[in-house]
């Protein structure tokens, strides 16, 4: 498990146009996903402490996004055979245990999570109404224990989206395990 951030990308960045598989082998389109003022794309997996640390959040954070008209997506890119843990089944399973009621995707090729130039689980990109990226950081101020948080930062961002304000600056970048490359 190598510690890494999110690297900068620039805001007003378009989501692109691109599939993803859900776990019963659909295809999904994501720029289908969005909401009608957004998007939240959240790269993740099973097994990662940093990602398994902020998923009851994410959940949480989703649910009032949605609230906001900003639906939210989960991108596994750790499809990997070397990590059965972040498999397919393994997602099936989470998606019950946890009780996620948005899609949890597989990146089976790990060409969305390049397209993003995502580094880390978790990475999280929000995009407003007109696919635009308006904020790429961290979810709050402490990932490893939620009664440390003294900052929220990613549902601040979502409603300065929805009222028209310029995004919030600066975007702390999130920090978490590497994406477990196929070619690596």
């Amino acid at each position: 498990m190598a510690l890494v951030a999110s690297v900068h990308v620039d805001l007003g960045w378009k989501l692109p146009d691109m599939q993803l598989s859900s776990v019963d082998g659909r295809s999904v389109s994501l720029q289908d996903q969005s909401g009608e003022n957004g998007l939240l794309v959240a790269f993740t997996c099973n097994h990662c402490p940093y990602a398994i640390a902020v998923w009851p959040r994410l959940i949480r954070h989703a649910a009032t996004l949605k609230q906001m008209g900003v639906n939210t997506i989960a991108v596994n890119p750790n499809i990997h055979p070397d990590y059965p843990a972040d498999g397919v089944a393994a997602m099936q399973a989470k998606i019950a245990e946890w009780g996620v009621d948005f899609p949890y995707l597989a990146d089976e090729t790990q060409a969305v999570a390049r397209a993003f130039d995502a580094q880390c689980t978790p990475d999280l990109y929000l995009f407003d109404a007109s696919g635009s990226l308006y904020y790429h950081g961290r979810m709050d101020d402490y990932w490893k224990d939620e009664s440390k948080v003294t900052r929220e930062e990613l549902i601040p961002a979502a409603e300065l989206m929805i009222a028209g304000q310029p995004a919030p600056q600066p975007q702390h970048p999130t920090i978490g395990c590497s994406i477990k490359w196929l070619d690596e």
